[in-house]
C-alpha cells in the first residue's frame, strides 16, 4: 500500500457492520447515500462530490465531518455551537478506515450554517471580524486563520459564500493544504473548486455515485455552453 495514501486522515468510508442504517429512513433512500452504505467509498487526498441540489452531497460530507469528530454545523473538534439539528443521523452508521498515526485534528466549512458558526465564535470572544464583513470576506478569514490546522478540511458548498476571485483564493488555500500533507473532501457547484487535476472526483445523482473526469462532468459541460452562448438560454426568458 502506498505509504502516503496509508498516512490520509480517511482513507475510507463504509457503513459500520455493528451499527446499520435502517434503509427505509430517508437519508438511506438517496442513491448515492446508499451506494456508500452498501459499497464503501475509496477517499483521495483530495476528492470532490458534484451533482444536482438534492442528489446527496451535502448529506454525505456533514455525515464523513460528523463521523470524524467534527461540529456539523461547522468549526472544529472544539466547536460547541448548534442550532436546530437537522442532521441526517448518517455519521451515526459509517466506519471510518484512518490512516495510521494519521492527524485526527480537522475543521469543517459548511456554507449554509456559517454566520450562526460565526455569531457563536464572536459570543466565545474569538478573534476575527466575522459578524462586521461580508459573508464571503468571513469565509475566507475563517480558512485562513486556520490554515496551520493539518489534518482533515470538509467543504460543504463553499462556493455560495465566494465570488470568483473568492473561489481562486480558496482553490489556492486548498492547494496550500495539499501540499502540507492534509486532506480535503469538499462538495460543489463550482467547476473552479473541481478544477485541480488531482481530484479525485465522484459525481452524484439518481443513479447513485460514480467516479468521474473533470471534462466529462454535466456541470463543466453547461457552464462551458452557458459562457460560450448565453443567449441560447436567455431567449427563453424573454417576455
Amino acid at each position: 500500500m502506498n505509504a502516503f495514501f496509508d498516512s490520509l486522515p480517511l482513507r475510507r468510508i463504509a457503513e459500520h457492520p455493528k451499527e446499520p442504517m435502517d434503509r427505509t429512513d430517508w437519508a438511506a433512500q438517496i442513491p448515492a447515500v446508499r451506494q456508500v452504505l452498501d459499497e464503501g467509498l475509496e477517499l483521495g487526498q483530495l476528492t470532490v462530490l458534484v451533482g444536482e441540489n438534492g442528489a446527496g452531497k451535502s448529506t454525505l460530507v456533514e455525515g464523513i465531518a460528523a463521523a470524524f469528530g467534527l461540529n456539523p454545523e461547522g468549526g472544529t473538534q472544539d466547536a460547541m455551537h448548534q442550532t436546530q439539528a437537522t442532521e441526517s443521523g448518517l455519521s451515526s452508521h459509517l466506519q471510518l478506515e484512518r490512516g495510521a498515526g494519521a492527524s485526527k485534528a480537522g475543521v469543517f466549512l459548511r456554507a449554509e450554517t456559517m454566520h450562526g458558526h460565526f455569531t457563536y465564535l464572536g459570543s466565545i470572544g474569538s478573534r476575527g471580524k466575522h459578524n462586521f464583513q461580508s459573508h464571503g470576506e468571513s469565509f475566507i478569514e475563517f480558512f485562513t486563520q486556520r490554515s496551520a490546522v493539518n489534518g482533515l478540511w470538509v467543504f460543504d458548498e463553499a462556493e455560495s459564500a465566494l465570488s470568483f476571485n473568492g473561489c481562486l483564493m480558496l482553490l489556492s488555500h486548498i492547494t496550500d493544504l495539499l501540499r502540507s500533507g492534509s486532506q480535503v473532501i469538499l462538495s460543489t457547484h463550482s467547476p473552479i473548486l473541481a478544477s485541480l487535476p488531482q481530484a479525485k472526483i465522484y459525481e452524484i445523482g439518481d443513479w447513485g455515485i460514480r467516479p468521474a473526469q473533470y471534462d466529462d462532468l454535466e456541470m463543466v459541460s453547461n457552464w462551458r455552453l452557458f459562457l460560450e452562448a448565453p443567449g441560447r438560454y436567455l431567449r427563453h426568458f424573454d417576455a
